[in-house]
């Protein structure tokens, strides 16, 4: 028995019920209902002390007096709260209310921004007839590195910090490439998909990096897929995304699912190409990779390399909500600050 608990008995169990009814009778005022719910329905009242012990009862000694025990701690709670003097109480509660006054304000919610740039993208190239897919966020070393031409001592590898649920077999996506093989292990082409989702990379949190952030990936599979097609759809969203007026640059890069592979840049829309802060005085902001399907990529998954040809390409919705916003530290997209979220 604990100093907080009482063990029933039936003597005392007719005792407390015997107090209980003279002392609803007697209520008269406020302060002596008060004393009431106090001494028998607060936490360390009498009849919430008898409830508590019947833990410490036998199990037969349980099975007798345990239903009792609650029954007379509802009977007394609801006698208490249809009590004469209660009942007074909250309808004079009630008719002293000000119904003149005017209500709290709610205020109103919004949409993050994050979530509107992924919006503002999915809508674009939906509009151009890509599909929506999705994948698992954790994956598998061979969806996530192997299927994409990650050799297993490829150098490329260190070039994403990777978390590891099960070592060197179970991750946590550090892209959403792995969602591109998936749809082109079970489908056929012609594909035309775009893959959003969360990725996660160990990565030291600053203000231009996080551990946790967003992508959209692309990808188009079909026969007679060049690389025109490719820049013809990432200058069509650039100019839908950033402006009619909005240019784009390539510049060969590496990865190694695609090939050959180039970095994308636009005409920075803040000063119009002539130079500023938010470009670094450049005139261009970079915003995503891509490059055509690597043969081995398609093989991979179970395409002929030698009929069909694709693109593929992928941004990070953080990178373009801070160049959009002119926000200087990604940090804060995550924070949940209402003075930043209600700008938006």
């Amino acid at each position: 028995m604990t100093a907080d608990s009482m063990v029933p008995t039936a003597e005392l169990l007719a005792q407390t019920e015997k107090e209980v009814a003279s002392g609803l009778q007697s209520i008269s005022s406020d302060a002596e209902a008060e004393v009431f719910r106090i001494k028998y329905l607060g936490k360390k009242g009498l009849l919430s002390s008898l409830v508590r012990g019947v833990k410490d009862l036998s199990p037969e000694e349980k099975r007798n007096l345990g239903a009792k025990v609650n029954a007379l701690f509802q009977s007394v709670e609801g006698r208490f709260k249809a009590a004469p003097w209660t009942q007074r109480r909250a309808s004079a509660d009630a008719g002293s209310f000000d119904w003149t006054l005017p209500g709290f304000p709610f205020p109103r919610g919004g949409i993050h921004p994050l979530t509107q740039i992924r919006n503002r993208i999915r809508d674009i190239f939906t509009g151009m007839g890509f599909d929506i897919a999705y994948g698992p966020e954790v994956e598998t070393d061979y969806y996530n590195f192997g299927a994409l031409n990650f050799q297993p001592n490829h150098p490329a590898r260190d070039m994403q910090d990777t978390f590891y649920v099960k070592a060197d077999e179970v991750l946590l996506r550090t892209h959403t490439s792995p969602a591109q093989v998936r749809v082109m292990l079970n489908r056929k082409p012609p594909l035309r998909c775009i893959m959003p989702g969360r990725v996660y990379r160990n990565e030291e949190v600053s203000s231009r990096s996080y551990c946790l952030f967003h992508q959209v990936e692309g990808l188009y599979v079909d026969q007679r897929v060049t690389f025109a097609d490719l820049k013809g759809t990432l200058l069509a969203f650039a100019k839908q995304f950033f402006g009619e007026q909005t240019k784009i640059k390539i510049r060969p890069s590496f990865f190694p699912f695609t090939e050959p592979s180039v970095e994308v840049d636009v005409w920075c829309f803040l000063c119009g190409g002539k130079g500023c802060s938010l470009c670094k005085q450049s005139g261009w902001l970079e915003i995503l990779g891509a490059g055509m399907v690597h043969p081995n990529v398609l093989a991979n998954c179970g395409i002929d390399n030698e009929k069909y040809t694709g693109f593929a390409f992928g941004m990070g919705i953080e990178r373009i909500a801070l160049l959009k916003y002119g926000i200087d530290d990604i940090r804060i997209l995550f924070e949940n600050d209402v003075r930043f979220l209600r700008q938006f």
